[in-house]
């Protein structure tokens, strides 16, 4: 069995996403973006806790984010780009404004990490996310509901490449993500 799902998991072609929040009332937004990703699963959706995380890479003066992970198995057809499609519309359905400064506040973010074992490079998606493995506010989350998952290209584990990351002090677990099927 391919090590991308580990032993447990069944190996369908399940799509993860991160989700993060800096504007508005973030907490609610992932909430919400959450129940919304849900009607997206042919299967239960499985979701991380809520993570407040310092911002990375942002302007000076940001605003703590609020991140979280869930892994939805796609409906049949759907395929990584229809399912960015998606993701887009419900960002801008949140509010979210086309990038005027790099890494600015948000009300919602939606970065499809994995979307089955599925490796491609586009001039609108990159799979896996190219710097997902290297960030802590997707790794903590992601390794609460995939622990043993193995990125394509990858030979560490979730749990192992988060162990290798320094640690974020301000880093603290807010709560769980409801799900309507949980």
């Amino acid at each position: 069995m391919s090590r991308l799902y580990g032993a447990s998991q069944d190996p369908g072609t399940y799509a993860f996403v991160a989700l993060g929040s800096n504007l508005g009332d973030p907490q609610r937004n992932i909430h919400m973006a959450a129940h919304d990703l849900e009607e997206l699963s042919e299967a239960p959706m499985r979701a991380s806790s809520l993570w407040e995380t310092t911002p990375v890479d942002c302007p000076p003066g940001s605003s703590v984010f609020v991140n979280a992970v869930v892994r939805i198995l796609p409906r049949p057809g759907e395929t990584s780009e229809s399912l960015l499609v998606k993701l887009q519309k419900l960002e801008r359905r949140y509010g979210r404004e086309t990038k005027r400064i790099l890494n600015e506040a948000r009300p919602l973010d939606l970065d499809l990490i994995l979307f089955g074992g599925e490796i491609h490079a586009t001039g609108i998606l990159t799979l896996p996310h190219p710097r997902a493995t290297s960030r802590r506010f997707v790794l903590e989350p992601l390794n609460e509901i995939a622990p043993d998952l193995v990125f394509p290209g990858e030979i560490r584990t979730v749990a192992e490449l988060l162990a290798g990351l320094p640690p974020d002090p301000a880093m603290r677990k807010l709560g769980r993500i409801q799900t309507r099927r949980s």
